[in-house]
């Protein structure tokens, strides 16, 4: 099993993440968030990842910024040398009225465009202003390449599950194995 747990503790945030990358869809997220629950269930259950995420803390932006910090390490720890995945996944995702595209590159190299805009300052009880910096922590702490777009949609709500689906789907092709024992690089190495 490809499996990565982190555990983190600040000042402001305790914070448990396990992530199986070789599960069946399974996710059991405490957050205090309700919003981001779902949003990080919605990615498990799409890339069918077990994920389990137990955060407590100060401020929203504390506990949602740590889980995706530890998120991220958690993800790099089950992935190891990297031998055998197929390194690249990309995902375009339907939810009602919109469209998000995300793409994946495992490659070791951080980088992050995300294309998205918000009409309301809350999605549910999760700051819409959030999501893009969730999003480029997790890419940032998972060393890989991130790309996101919005493509259309009117819905806040869909728009951020979406992205998560996407995310989810995007994610599950890119650690997917290939069978082959060469690490996935021109170079040799990740």
């Amino acid at each position: 099993m490809r499996e990565g747990k982190i555990e983190r503790k600040t000042k402001e945030t305790t914070i448990d993440v396990k992530i199986n990358l070789d599960g069946s869809g399974e996710a059991e997220v405490q957050t205090g968030i309700r919003f981001f629950n779902h949003l990080l269930e919605s990615f498990a259950k799409h890339g069918r990842f077990d994920l389990e995420a137990k955060a407590q803390g100060d401020f929203e932006h504390h506990i949602a910024e740590d889980t995706m910090i530890a998120l991220g390490a958690a993800l790099e720890d089950a992935l190891g040398d990297k031998v055998g995945i197929r390194r690249m996944g990309d995902a375009i995702v339907p939810m009602d009225d919109s469209l998000a595209l995300v793409a994946i590159d495992l490659g070791g190299r951080v980088y992050s465009e995300i294309e998205v805009d918000f009409t309301k300052k809350q999605l549910d009880d999760l700051s819409s202003d959030l999501l893009v910096h969730l999003l480029e922590t997790f890419a940032s702490n998972g060393k890989f390449n991130l790309h996101v777009k919005i493509m259309r949609g009117d819905n806040d709500h869909h728009k951020a599950e979406a992205i998560f689906k996407a995310l989810g789907v995007a994610l599950s092709e890119a650690v997917s194995l290939t069978g082959s024992r060469e690490i996935p690089s021109t170079k040799g190495a990740i």
